[in-house]
């Protein structure tokens, strides 16, 4: 959500290198609730259900905030427990940290890994990747340096190799 975010140049990229898309709606979802997970679903929360389930591969890019995954985000993990799409999914993350993080993120990717066994996603070690993106090489929404977008490259084929 934030601008010139590493993490979503990282999706960005990865999806104009892969012709996939990017769910956006993050700031849309509303606050998780068990009595609101039935139909009908908040237009936000059936539009994330639907990009997961019509989705080969998930892959996730997100900073590590005070130590673990920021409120938002684990609120878009929330909504994907109850809808089962995620179930048995091939999912990968990148790690945008900088490597000047203190943790380089892994306390956020421990939780992730927790939350997404939980939900039954098939986790995709192999795909899983730390590629440190700095601002400086954040333009237009995309990693413009070609090393990093080939690292990037290397991981969405990983996934794809794990469907």
């Amino acid at each position: 959500m934030r601008a010139g975010s590493g993490n979503a140049a990282v999706l960005g990229t990865a999806a104009t290198l892969t012709e996939s898309t990017t769910f956006t709606g993050l700031g849309e979802l509303p606050h998780f609730n068990p009595d609101d997970d039935r139909d009908p679903l908040h237009p936000a929360v059936a539009g994330l259900r639907t990009a997961i389930k019509d989705a080969d591969a998930v892959l996730i890019c997100t900073p590590e905030y005070a130590g673990g995954l920021p409120g938002s985000f684990k609120n878009l993990l929330d909504w994907t427990v109850g809808g089962g799409e995620i179930y048995g999914k091939p999912v990968a993350w990148i790690n945008a940290s900088s490597v000047a993080a203190p943790t380089g993120g892994r306390d956020a990717h421990d939780s992730l890994r927790k939350v997404l066994t939980y939900a039954g996603a098939k986790i995709v070690d192999e795909a899983c990747a730390r590629i440190p993106v700095s601002r400086a090489v954040v333009a237009d929404g995309q990693v413009s340096d070609p090393d990093l977008r080939g690292r990037i490259a290397v991981a969405v084929q990983r996934l794809r190799e794990g469907v």
